[in-house]
């Protein structure tokens, strides 16, 4: 059940402005996408807190918060939602509606975006070590010493390499985000 017209019309928007995002409205508030998120504790709200907000017509609240803008489009908390909500869709959805809102901070997050960005544009996948290297080394770097025993089990247990791997037919990849590049620009 929803409050009052206010927030019905934001979640309407938000639905609307994403394919197959009607499932949010059967979010359990399980918490599982914010546990999968690796971005996680770099977002000033979970992704279940931001689905919450949308849900009580926080409008300005939820476009001014650098959750989506950190989403890395992993696709874990996907595919771990009972529900099978498109996070990452709606993430997207939201960075839109911020950016031609002018309602998003474009200081950390929006260079976060970049960065990831700049992985998959150089070798068709995220390189998570050099991503966090990168960004931490130029946002916040002392406020990130204790996720050193964190990189640790990470890359004991393989789950982080030390270099990056490009994908296969990375020429064919580049030729579709440079079409992408162009259609946005046109």
């Amino acid at each position: 059940m929803h409050g009052s017209r206010a927030s019905d019309s934001f979640l309407t928007e938000v639905i609307e402005s994403t394919p197959g995002a009607e499932t949010l409205i059967t979010c359990l508030q399980c918490g599982t996408c914010g546990g999968s998120c690796p971005s996680g504790p770099d977002m000033d709200h979970t992704p279940r807190a931001l689905f919450a907000m949308i849900n009580a017509g926080m409008r300005d609240e939820v476009l001014q918060s650098n959750t989506p803008w950190y989403c890395v489009a992993c696709y874990y908390c996907m595919v771990r939602c009972p529900k099978d909500i498109p996070i990452t869709d709606l993430m997207y959805s939201l960075k839109r509606m911020a950016v031609r809102e002018k309602l998003y901070d474009d200081r950390d997050a929006p260079d976060w975006s970049q960065s990831f960005i700049g992985m998959v544009d150089n070798y068709g996948r995220s390189f998570e070590l050099g991503l966090a290297t990168r960004y931490h080394l130029t946002h916040h770097p002392l406020k990130k010493v204790g996720v050193g025993p964190l990189a640790l089990d990470m890359l004991s247990k393989d789950r982080m390499s030390l270099r990056p791997d490009r994908i296969k037919g990375i020429d064919q990849l580049r030729a579709i985000l440079d079409k992408a590049k162009s259609m946005e620009a046109a």
